[in-house]
């Protein structure tokens, strides 16, 4: 684990666990709830994400994996290491399927998100459960082969909150894995009608175990969920449209950094980024062996070059492949996922750009790079600055 002083590892923690605005919407997407079940129908009420950009319909299909060869950090006593997948992925136009679009959360996931993160005043559990998506359970996939992308979410945080992300690459035509790590999120919903809650937010807070095991764990995780999807025996039915010699990883928060840990421990892991997180462990001698790595983060006292969290610094000359360092002027924490559509929805203060702008940064840039990484397409939007993104700025430590 990198060593930080005392203040900057709980400044780090504030970041992951205490930021009620920038975190509301940190982690990674979710397609329905754990039984598959399609939304309410759609109201005015509820906040609708952005529509996705690409080409293809969305389709979306939940997983509930255990690995049973592995046991839980948090939960010893558990029966393995259990996940929930969002799965979404390039879908005929018109999307065929189930009625309606996808559910974004469970009523419980989002009560006791909102609890964890001290929302619960300002974001009404039903409302904030019936966000408005844009994809389709089951829907038909489209002919083809599509390179993988997992979703790695922040340290509390749920997977469904990076929805918007996960819903417009598959629409640009990639499968996307958005995982649910055990008792590492405020609420997730398994079949069986349980809810695993964070254990691990107790453990790291008041236990003092390490952030660095979060990170491995998750690598862990990642490999577990590659070997389903694109092992022999796969899980989903589809499977055969992913292309496994293209796979890619990108979290928020601590999933940014595990995307780095889990190319150290799985070189089917073929390009990574990490949105705004501190990391927690060193990379090895040879780095991530030439692999792509980006950072995209806050340009504030945190995450610029000798800024306060002293990782993205130690870490940069360990990245030696193609490499970014990019930061966002005026963002915050939570710019880089849901966030900012569910505080301009519920009128939530401290969201520095309107959400259609927010979002839109993020998606530019998390695709570009997959593109560029994944399909061999070169993306200009990553060789320097553009007068069509002046809030992007290349750093050059």
């Amino acid at each position: 684990m990198i060593r930080m002083s005392r203040a900057a590892t709980a400044a780090a923690l504030t970041m992951s666990l205490a930021l009620p605005l920038g975190m509301v919407g940190t982690a990674a997407a979710q397609d329905t709830s754990a039984s598959g079940a399609p939304a309410p129908a759609a109201s005015a009420a509820f906040p609708q994400l952005p529509a996705p950009t690409g080409k293809y319909g969305v389709g979306s299909k939940v997983l509930h994996l255990v690995d049973r060869d592995r046991g839980d950090p948090w939960v010893p006593t558990a029966d393995g290491r259990e996940l929930m997948v969002s799965l979404h992925y390039p879908a005929a136009r018109p999307g065929k399927g189930g009625t309606g679009t996808a559910r974004y959360a469970t009523l419980d996931e989002a009560r006791l998100m909102a609890e964890g993160f001290e929302m619960s005043g300002a974001v009404p559990a039903d409302r904030l459960s019936g966000m408005r998506t844009h994809s389709k359970p089951d829907a038909p996939v489209s002919k083809g082969r599509y390179p993988l992308v997992i979703l790695s979410p922040g340290f509390g945080a749920a997977r469904w909150t990076q929805t918007n992300l996960a819903e417009d690459l598959a629409s640009r035509g990639y499968v996307v894995a958005s995982l649910d790590h055990a008792y590492e999120s405020y609420g997730t919903s398994v079949p069986g009608g349980r809810t695993l809650t964070c254990v691990s937010c107790h453990a790291v807070d008041q236990g003092g175990v390490p952030l660095s095991v979060v990170t491995t764990t998750r690598a862990k995780d990642v490999s577990f969920v590659l070997d389903r999807l694109t092992g022999p025996d796969p899980v989903w039915r589809h499977s055969g449209v992913i292309d496994k010699r293209r796979v890619g990883m990108a979290g928020h928060s601590i999933g940014g950094a595990s995307a780095a840990t889990a190319m150290v421990g799985d070189h089917r892991v073929r390009a990574g980024i990490n949105m705004d997180g501190a990391f927690w462990e060193k990379l090895p001698a040879g780095g991530l062996k030439g692999r792509p790595f980006m950072l995209l983060g806050t340009d504030d006292e945190v995450h610029r070059p000798g800024g306060t969290d002293r990782t993205w610094d130690e870490t940069w000359p360990g990245l030696n492949g193609w490499k970014r360092w990019l930061t966002v002027s005026g963002s915050n924490h939570g710019t880089f996922s849901d966030t900012p559509v569910i505080g301009e929805h519920f009128g939530l203060p401290g969201e520095p750009y309107p959400a259609a702008r927010a979002i839109a940064i993020t998606r530019t840039y998390v695709s570009a790079f997959f593109d560029q990484h994944l399909r061999g397409t070169p993306r200009a939007v990553l060789a320097g600055p553009t007068a069509a993104n002046p809030e992007v700025k290349f750093q050059n430590p």
